[in-house]
This record gives structure tokens, sequence and C-alpha cells, in this order.
């Protein structure tokens, strides 16, 4: 069981909660998750390919997905130093703060609202995210090339890819590619034909599209398609969730 909704208190947050991990893969998305397992407090990186949903083991899950480029100032950690990890939150901040934090959302009855609080506090000591991450990430998402985000957000190609590794975790072509492939998944998921699903995504043929399908989710079109349709659950983020 998978059940996702946007948070009302952090924004550009999704919140969710699931029974158990499964067995399908986790898929990247450019986000960030903080995960409340068992009673756990976890941070799961961006990722640049599939995770096993299993390699963080437990039986329920909580989580805040954070919006791309949101996470590092909330965590005071460079997200290029989470990629594809999962650490406990206590190896980030001190122990007997992460211990007072667990035991705070163990109080309230939805973990989901004690992670949103969490977060709210963290943010106004921390202050608020990168906006020109925020604007970087819109633009990739939107599908325009790095050189043009670059001169939108006022610097040179190697300034944007240094500020999108602390951001991000990884440069903005990386970024760029994983949010395409979300597009043309969130397509898919909707029945298009594969040919019409890659060339509304931005992929220059649908052979593009399988190869980068294949590398960033390590399957294909047609076979993410079939696990999407025989699962009826809505299809899981990165670090909390799986493809199917």
């Amino acid at each position: 069981m998978y059940e996702e909704h946007r948070s009302l208190l952090v924004p550009g947050a999704v919140l969710w909660r699931a029974a158990g991990a499964g067995g399908a893969a986790v898929l990247p998305d450019g986000c960030m998750d903080l995960l409340w397992v068992d009673g756990r407090l976890l941070v799961a990186g961006p990722d640049t390919g599939p995770h096993r949903a299993g390699e963080v083991a437990g039986s329920a899950f909580a989580g805040l997905r954070l919006a791309p480029g949101t996470a590092p100032a909330l965590l005071g950690v460079p997200a290029r130093e989470l990629r594809d990890r999962r650490v406990e939150l206590a190896d980030l901040w001190p122990g007997p703060e992460v211990r007072r934090l667990a035991e705070r959302i163990a109080s309230y009855g939805d973990p989901c609202a004690g992670l949103e609080r969490l977060a709210l506090a963290r943010a106004a000591l921390s202050g608020p995210p990168d906006p020109l991450a925020a604007e970087a990430a819109a633009r990739l998402g939107a599908g325009e090339a790095v050189a043009a985000v670059a001169a939108a957000v006022g610097l040179g190609e190697r300034q944007l890819h240094r500020r999108s590794l602390d951001a991000f975790g990884y440069g903005p072509r990386t970024l760029g590619r994983v949010l395409r492939l979300q597009r043309a998944l969130a397509l898919a998921r909707r029945g298009l034909p594969q040919a019409e699903v890659a060339h509304r995504a931005g992929y220059a043929d649908q052979a593009h599209y399988t190869r980068e399908v294949r590398a960033l989710a390590g399957t294909t079109p047609g076979a993410y398609c079939a696990a999407s349709a025989a699962n009826s659950e809505t299809p899981q983020p990165s670090g909390s969730s799986t493809t199917a």
C-alpha cells in the first residue's frame, strides 16, 4: 500500500506513507527524502539510477519528499555528499538531537505530520534554499538546454555545474535527463504510444528514449508500462517508493 499528498506547510514537498518497501526499483526523480522507518530517521539522497526498494529494511515507512534543490539548506549537507546513498540522520546531525526529534515524531499520531513540523523548524533555523536552484530546476524540468539555463540564471556553465552539484547532487545535464525521464514516464503511464512519449518528452527519437530509460531506470519502456498497468497503486518516488 502506498499513498501520497502534497504538503500544505513545506513548499514543493510531498508527504507519503507506505506499508513495506516492496521489491520493485526506486527510480531517480531529482528529489531527496526525509524518511521515518519504524521509528528511525533517515535521508535518501538524490539518485542517478534505480535503487532496490528493500535496501532500507522496515515494515512501515513515512516520508517527506523535498523538491529538487531544497534539501541541502534544510539538512546542512551538500547534495553531492548524499548522491545514491541512504543514511541515518544521526550520521549528519548530532545523535542526541536526532533521538529527541525521533521521540517527538513518535508522539504524533501521524509521522508525516511530525516530519512536516521537523522540516518547518529546521527551515526556520537554516533559512530558505538557494533561489537559483529552484529556477534552474524549473527550466531544466521544462526541457531547456543547459547553456540556456546558465544564461538565464546569470552563470557560466562551469559555475552552474558547481552550484548544481551542491544543490541537486549532480550536474545540470544529469538533472535534466532525470527530469525528462520523469516527464516521459508520466506520459507512458497515461497509455500514450512510445513514439509519442519520446516526442513529447523531448527525446531525439524512440530509440533515444529507450536508451535513456534503460540507463536511468534499469528497464525498458514496455516493461515499465506493463508493471505500472499491473499495479493499481500510485507510482512511487525517489527514496520512498517503487516504480510499480
